[in-house]
């Protein structure tokens, strides 16, 4: 009875600790964000200090979302240190709790933390941070590239067929998960395979049966180049296949993941990046309970013992190593040098292990 009430009341204090900074992050992110949109809106010609704060609004949580191992890491050792500063981990310690026991209760909350922060916190931030696209085109009166999704230097490709031949599409950006895109090149080829003209156009939208090519200048062989206010190219595409191409996986709600890697194997699309998410998604309640484990391991020393800068500091450099790792793990993914499944939990396994490693020489030396 006394050992459920102690670990309610570990896991009450470490949920408040790690909500408080999580709301201190997000707090963080929100202003600095606005007073980025702010300087970037200064030459948008619809855009108010509101208008910009709602897009700022919408675009945070996924902000947020990304630095959450981090917000644990640091509610953890807050957590314990304000309860070693306290000297409730010494009268606990006296009275027979160990440090696996203050762990625990902590383990299970960031797990169950995890698990909402996947099932319902990453569905709503996707759609908040499509939300915030849309509006932020809308104040700037056009689509152009910095309101996009953008992506890397060679931008996003597909490849389509229609009765009237095949064509390579090219977009450096993408919006509503690749139903409008910027910066568009097109290669056109007839039905034998000849190359037959070249398309470039300051968007892109998809209709039905076709895309609606903006401001399109036509470079045909043989021909001068043309100019066209709007230009049509029959397309057989339907929006699923259209989404798997041109939707990063960032802005695609967990839920709706499996469909997309299925679409995209079934079209012949590379999926690498749409299955790291996936899986990272899966493992984040395992990250964040490692997480725990790791900042555990430099913070359950007692005040009277000294070096507590030490353990601030060990512990907030343990996380960056983390992060580095995760970030290359991630690249070397999509690289297709590492499989997501490997990419994902290699992050876990490491913090988790040493983690756990460090308290139990601690604890049972």
């Amino acid at each position: 009875m006394v050992n459920s009430t102690l670990s309610r009341y570990f896991g009450m204090r470490f949920f408040k600790s790690v909500l408080g900074s999580f709301i201190g992050v997000v707090a963080l992110v929100a202003m600095i964000d606005y007073v980025e949109l702010l300087r970037r809106g200064s030459d948008w010609p619809h855009a108010s200090s509101l208008v910009l704060a709602e897009v700022s609004l919408f675009r945070v949580p996924q902000l947020a979302e990304r630095i959450m191992p981090f917000t644990v890491l640091v509610g953890t050792m807050s957590c314990y240190l304000t309860l070693s500063r306290r000297l409730e981990l010494v009268v606990a310690r006296a009275a027979g709790v160990s440090a696996w026991q203050f762990v625990a209760p902590a383990m299970v909350a960031a797990f169950l933390f995890g698990a909402v922060a996947t099932a319902i916190y990453n569905p709503v931030a996707a759609v908040l941070h499509e939300r915030s696209k849309h509006l932020e085109a809308e104040q700037m009166g056009e689509l152009p590239s910095s309101a996009l999704q953008e992506s890397g230097s060679s931008g996003f490709w597909v490849r389509q067929k229609s009765p009237d031949g095949a064509a390579i599409i090219n977009a450096k950006s993408s919006r509503e998960q690749g139903a409008q895109l910027g910066g568009v090149s097109v290669f056109v080829f007839n039905p034998t395979g000849e190359f037959q003209a070249r398309i470039e156009a300051k968007g892109a939208t998809l209709q039905q049966g076709f895309w609606r090519l903006d401001e399109a200048r036509i470079y045909a062989t043989g021909k001068p180049p043309e100019l066209a206010d709007s230009y049509q190219l029959s397309t057989s595409l339907t929006p699923e296949q259209v989404r798997e191409s041109f939707a990063t996986p960032e802005t695609v709600p967990f839920w709706q993941l499996p469909s997309y890697i299925e679409l995209a194997d079934r079209a012949g699309l590379a999926a690498a990046g749409y299955r790291l998410q996936y899986y990272q998604l899966l493992a984040r309640p395992f990250l964040l309970t490692a997480m725990v484990l790791l900042a555990a391991s430099v913070s359950l020393r007692f005040f009277r013992f000294g070096g507590v800068q030490k353990m601030i500091l060990s512990g907030i450099s343990a996380g960056f190593l983390l992060f580095v790792l995760s970030k290359i793990t991630e690249d070397m993914s999509k690289s297709e040098l590492v499989s997501p499944v490997l990419a994902a939990w290699i992050p876990v396994l490491v913090g988790g292990l040493t983690g756990f490693v460090v308290l139990l020489y601690q604890e049972d030396g």
